[in-house]
């Protein structure tokens, strides 16, 4: 074969990152990284067995390949392949004529030729792993020397150059490390494990506890993979409600909880916490204003908080690129079971995608990418759009009322709302009752389950959630998930699973619902 056919530099543009490909990439007579004699080979075998091109065709790529003719050639492959049409030597050819890029490639000969390299399609699959990963390998060359040189033009912003570097990257992810196909046999075996260890555990929660009694009944604690989306309006308490989820996980059951809080320091949120944990106002803290008994009070309580595997990350403007970076790094060294992004709509996609609902949109599907890939639950807060306020009746939000894109809908496992009849001075409901330190955590949306009203008691000078009170009591049933979620229903309270909850919540401890705080 022509060596110089094998050397010649790669096309010119680079699609994932937008590189060129140049001299800057022959560092001292340095060749990229290719493997042209695989490319021959794993052409030649998609040419000659119609099972060895099923095998690769949504691996191989015309844009992976070194040479441009084998990526004209492949380029005809996948148009062939998409009107349904065979694929061989003759077909391949007058594809190529057609496109005019016959003589470009070498000729007939030349994909003749092809076929005479393969020897066997066995290891068809492994071949083009090697060249994706050639490809991969081409493509950081290529985006770490843009980025290189514009680190010398003293007229890019460093944040907009690091900003592009993290969205270069990032797209290269997405379009290249994808999970293959895994077997009906392995995943049903996997299914009937998961079903007889539920058996043989059925008193203890599956999933993440929140310490919410209502909430883990309805949901099995939240279950790993799930994204769960926590929305209301500004004031509604949903950052107090995600705060006392992630300290009840961590406190009470000793999960690992990662907050990412793109609107409040870390500081604000452990004073928080701490309002909470000892029950002294936050008013109070901040001013240093406690007496002697407040402060031994505040030493007393606080041990456990300090001990808890709480990991706070206040970075503002958070891309979800960075995100992702942070949640592995977080999961590798300490296990996180459980991830708070407060909130979504300040986050940024980190590269250019266009109106601001198409980036909600970009977020939110990244965001159910990384609860896949972590394995874990992610809660992501969000705001309510104004029609809450604007609208007469009933001010309890639906799901038309999330702000800027029906992507959050559309992507998340479980959406809840916040809602407090106190907020819009609704002092008692229909039925005369108080509804003083009432609050209603709505589950509006449950891929798995039935959509329930869940009643919680808000303490606001602690800014605290918890169980309602024992006298508390209500009657209707949980909708089921096909029926529509027009008016909030409130049920009774089921058995508490004992084996889950907090040691004051067990049977032969005190039977108040208030989580300990």
């Amino acid at each position: 074969m022509d060596q110089s056919a094998q050397t010649k530099g790669p096309r010119q543009q680079s699609k994932s990152s937008g590189a060129v490909f140049s001299k800057e990439l022959l560092d001292h007579g340095r060749v990229p990284p290719q493997a042209v004699d695989l490319e021959e080979v794993v052409l030649g075998a998609m040419l000659l067995e119609r099972d060895a091109l099923t095998e690769v065709i949504d691996i191989i790529k015309p844009d992976i390949f070194y040479k441009d003719s084998h990526r004209k050639i492949c380029e005809a492959i996948h148009r062939l392949f998409r009107n349904s049409e065979p694929i061989d030597i003759l077909t391949v050819t007058n594809e190529l004529k057609k496109s005019k890029d016959l003589e470009s490639v070498g000729g007939a000969y030349y994909i003749a030729q092809l076929t005479n390299r393969v020897a066997s399609s066995a290891n068809i699959e492994y071949h083009a792993r090697i060249l994706v990963q050639k490809h991969i390998e081409r493509e950081l060359i290529s985006s770490s020397s843009e980025i290189i040189k514009m680190a010398y033009d003293e007229s890019v912003d460093v944040f907009d150059l690091l900003d592009k570097a993290q969205g270069n990257l990032f797209e290269l992810s997405e379009n290249n490390f994808r999970r293959s196909y895994v077997s009906m046999d392995s995943i049903v075996r996997e299914a009937v494990e998961e079903i007889q260890n539920a058996r043989n555990h059925k008193d203890e929660l599956r999933g993440v506890p929140t310490g919410f009694t209502e909430l883990d009944a309805l949901t099995g604690g939240l279950q790993r993979s799930d994204l769960l989306i926590l929305a209301a309006r500004p004031g509604m308490g949903k950052t107090a409600l995600a705060l006392t989820m992630a300290r009840n996980m961590a406190v009470e059951y000793n999960r690992p909880v990662a907050v990412f809080s793109l609107e409040m320091a870390a500081v604000q949120l452990t004073t928080r916490l701490i309002s909470s944990e000892s029950e002294i106002t936050a008013d109070k803290l901040r001013k240093g204003e406690l007496s002697d008994q407040e402060w031994a009070q505040l030493n007393a309580k606080i041990g456990r908080l300090a001990d808890a595997p709480i990991y706070i990350d206040d970075t503002p403007a958070l891309s979800i690129f960075e995100l992702r970076a942070k949640c592995r790094r977080l999961k590798e060294q300490y296990d996180i079971q459980f991830v708070v992004v407060d909130y979504l709509q300040l986050m940024t996609a980190g590269m250019d995608k266009g109106n601001r609902e198409q980036e909600i949109s970009t977020i939110s599907r990244s965001l159910k990418a990384l609860a896949k890939e972590l394995n874990i639950p992610v809660m992501a807060l969000s705001q309510l759009s104004r029609d809450v306020e604007k609208r007469g009746g009933s001010k309890k939000p639906v799901l038309s009322d999330l702000r800027e894109s029906g992507a959050i809908e559309q992507d998340a496992d479980i959406v809840l709302f916040v809602y407090r009849p106190e907020y819009y001075n609704i002092d008692e409901d229909e039925d005369g009752q108080n509804n003083a330190n009432l609050a209603e955590l709505r589950v509006a949306k449950h891929r798995n389950g039935a959509l329930k009203d869940i009643p919680l008691k808000f303490t606001a000078q602690f800014a605290r959630f918890s169980d309602p009170d024992p006298e508390y009591g209500f009657v209707n049933d949980a909708i089921s998930p096909n029926q529509s979620f027009e008016h909030g229903n409130t049920v009774t309270m089921q058995s508490k699973m004992n084996n889950e909850l907090p040691p004051s919540q067990q049977q032969g401890n005190d039977p108040s619902f208030d989580v300990p705080f």
